[in-house]
Order: C-alpha cells, then sequence, then structure tokens
C-alpha cells in the first residue's frame, strides 16, 4: 500500500528528468536527414523576370547558401541585414516559401535583394523535400552540391561567426 503513495512522487521524477534533459538542448540544432546528402532535385521558376529561377544544378561548382524565407516571416525580415552582408562573401540562393510572389518582390524592394538567384515555392513542395517545415532556414551547400549544415531559425552574427564563416572556409580549401 505504501508505494501507492511513492508513485505519484516517482512519476513526476521521471517526467521533471526529461524536462531537464530537454532543456540543455539547443533547440536551434535540429537532425536533418539530408545532411551530406545531394540536394533533392528541384526547379523553381523565377520571383522575379530579371532573374532565372532556382534549381538544383545551380548548387553545384562552388560552396553557397540556400535561404528559405518568406514575406510574412517576422523572423526573415530580422534575420535580411546579415544577409545583405553575408552575399559579399558568398553566393546566397533564395526560394520564396508559401508566399504571395507581389509580397515577396515589395519585402525585396524594402529590405535589398541579397539573392543571386531565387525560386518561388508557393505549395511548399520544394521545402519539403528539403525537410523544411518553417522560414527561415538556411543551408551551406558544398560545391558537389552536397547540404553540409543546416540552420534553422534566423541566422545571427553568432551563427556566422561560429559556424556559417568556418564551415564554407573549410569547404573552399
Amino acid at each position: 500500500m505504501r508505494w501507492l503513495y511513492l508513485a505519484p512522487i516517482a512519476i513526476f521524477a521521471v517526467v521533471a528528468g526529461y524536462l531537464a534533459v530537454g532543456l540543455t538542448r539547443n533547440p536551434g540544432t535540429l537532425p536533418s536527414a539530408l545532411l551530406d546528402k545531394p540536394v533533392p532535385e528541384f526547379a523553381l521558376p523565377p520571383l522575379v523576370p530579371e532573374k532565372t529561377g532556382l534549381a538544383s544544378a545551380d548548387l553545384k561548382g562552388a560552396p553557397v547558401l540556400v535561404n528559405v524565407w518568406a514575406s510574412w516571416c517576422v523572423p526573415c525580415r530580422a534575420e535580411h541585414p546579415i544577409l545583405i552582408r553575408l552575399a559579399r562573401e558568398v553566393p546566397i540562393f533564395g526560394f520564396n516559401y508559401k508566399d504571395k510572389p507581389e509580397d515577396a518582390k515589395r519585402f525585396l524592394a524594402e529590405l535589398g535583394d541579397p539573392y543571386a538567384k531565387i525560386g518561388t515555392d508557393p505549395s511548399g513542395r520544394v521545402g519539403i523535400d528539403w525537410g523544411v517545415y518553417g522560414v527561415p532556414e538556411t543551408f551551406v551547400v558544398d560545391a558537389e552540391g552536397r547540404i553540409r549544415h543546416r540552420h534553422v531559425g534566423p541566422l545571427t552574427d553568432r551563427a556566422v561567426a561560429e559556424t556559417i564563416r568556418p564551415l564554407l572556409k573549410s569547404l573552399t580549401r
């Protein structure tokens, strides 16, 4: 009978243990089934007529960043100045995710366009193939077209300095 009184305490201890372990993990670090694998085959139509669309073939030849964004995404707006600066160092390709083209064009007109090429993914189908479940997400793709890193959420100066730049530097050797 005494164990009946101890059962709630034991259950609480187990749940508290799981929560404590979960709080020590970085929520921005999510596993990706595509890590070190070729980018999925895709071809997206252009967002703006002055640039061609974006296809998997464009992501070979040199290390690049692929940024998944939308005009309705508040964190995308926050990371945009970082992308503008990074575009001076590395080609950045974008795909506009589940967005209205006129809203996306207005977003770029207001904040600037860091993208070498932009494809539009209104249905989110290509995003699903990449494992995207929210925006923004940024991928580092090597010269062979393999995904080497996935950054979930808005890029920060710290993430760029500690992860993105060192990885890009190691991939250009």
